[in-house]
């Protein structure tokens, strides 16, 4: 299956960072590489593009979309919050730019093979990383009641919770629970028919709970943000493109809590898709972009 993600806010994402040639930039997030072309395409002549991704596949896409540029491209398979420590490995103290795209690409979730849809049957698994070692098969088939609850409700916003993780235990009895289809259905079966009838789908925030939980995406941003001081150049630029509140919210504080001694915020409402965008995308309808430059003098010490 080819590897298909359109990039969400190119336009923006590049206004932001604004690539200058022979600066040093990290995408954090390289995905198929969409965002990567374009800020690449600026760097040059003499900058460099460090790719970072915990997905094998999307590392391949990312290595055949940016093989033009050559040697101005590095591509490490490393979670993001790992950044500080790449550096140092690639040779490098501090970068001029950083992206982070976060959520879950097209192709991710098209593969049925990866189990991140509820729109398409597969195998329970959502890991961005397969080799990790936890899937959703185990925390729906081997986590109390309680657990499962507190994740669907504070990683899903899910007002159900309670009753899915209840639905769920009660399944389990019966066998485990091995594949995406079923375990909609048995959030279907949860959520009474009147709350089914509106809003998104049944099982949207039951997913996302699931793959948040699977993959520390929440850890995996507040550790990367708490570094931002140490890995940006002074007037280096960061930008964050979030897709449910969760961590909007988390990025917004980060970069508060850091303004104004060490960050000039550059977004005071978060950017969002135009329509004709959205039209031609759909998944950049819940995009929120948020950036921010490290100001030429920062805390003692940093």
């Amino acid at each position: 299956m080819e590897f298909r993600h359109e990039p969400v806010l190119l336009s923006q994402v590049v206004e932001f960072l604004d690539p200058q040639p022979g600066e040093i930039f990290v995408d954090g997030t390289v995905g198929g590489g969409g965002h990567a072309s374009a800020l690449l395409e600026r760097l040059q002549p003499g900058g460099l593009l460090l790719g970072l991704d915990r997905d094998e596949e999307a590392l391949a896409a990312a290595s055949e979309r940016l093989r033009p540029f050559g040697a101005a491209v590095r591509l490490v398979r490393a979670r993001f919050s790992q950044l500080p420590d790449v550096l140092v490995q690639e040779g490098f103290r501090r970068i001029d730019g950083l992206l982070l795209d976060l959520g879950v690409s097209s192709y991710q979730l098209e593969n049925p093979e990866r189990g991140f849809s509820y729109q398409v049957d597969g195998p329970l698994d959502m890991r961005f990383d397969r080799e990790d070692g936890l899937t959703a098969a185990d925390i729906v088939n081997t986590w109390p009641e309680g657990e499962l609850a507190r994740i669907i409700r504070e990683y899903g916003e899910e007002r159900w919770a309670s009753r899915i993780a209840r639905f769920i235990i009660r399944a389990r009895r019966r066998g485990p629970i091995t594949s995406t289809g079923e375990l909609v259905e048995i959030i279907k079966d949860a959520i009474p028919a009147r709350a089914r009838r509106s809003g998104p789908h049944p099982a949207k925030r039951t997913f996302q709970a699931l793959r948040i939980a699977i993959n520390d995406e929440l850890g995996e941003l507040q550790r990367l943000l708490s570094r931002l001081p140490e890995v940006l150049s002074p007037g280096g630029r960061v930008a964050v493109i979030s897709f449910h509140s969760l961590e909007d919210r988390l990025v917004k504080r980060a970069f508060k809590g850091l303004s104004p001694q060490v960050l000039e915020i550059l977004t005071p409402k978060p950017v969002v898709a135009t329509p004709e965008e959205i039209a031609r995308n759909p998944r950049a309808r819940s995009a929120r972009l948020r950036a921010a430059r490290r100001v030429l003098k920062g805390r003692v010490g940093e």
